[in-house]
């Protein structure tokens, strides 16, 4: 069974930075696409960014792209969203997901494709 667990959450003023973490159990870390997703209150649950196992490939949504940046260590099986310029429409709870054994290659965008999830950590970017 994989697990992740995700940190690095908070309250940033806009403009500022924060650092989310997930780190995941589980031995094919490295030949698993990751990617992270939000929720906002009131809204569905939307696609960030994703990184392939390898981390040569990554894509963003356009909402984030040229301010985050997702990044991954599989030494230490774990992802992280660098967020830079936050805006207060930023603020959500943040989800780590993984789709298993994709392969070292692949990038998935799409809810549906991943098999694991976590439970998420709340960011809240204040005016």
């Amino acid at each position: 069974q994989v697990q992740l667990v995700e940190s690095g959450g908070g309250l940033v003023q806009a403009g500022g930075s924060l650092r989310l973490s997930c780190a995941a159990s589980g031995r094919t870390f490295s030949t698993s696409c990751m990617g992270w997703f939000r929720q906002a209150p009131g809204k569905e649950r939307e696609f960030v960014a994703t990184i392939s196992g390898r981390g040569g490939s990554t894509s963003y949504a356009n909402s984030v792209k040229g301010r985050f940046t997702i990044s991954r260590e599989n030494a230490k099986n774990t992802v992280y969203l660098q967020m830079n310029s936050l805006k207060p429409e930023d603020t959500a709870v943040y989800y780590c997901a993984a789709n298993w054994n994709s392969g070292s290659y692949r990038l998935s965008l799409y809810e549906n494709e991943y098999n694991y999830w976590g439970q998420g950590t709340q960011v809240t970017v204040s005016s």
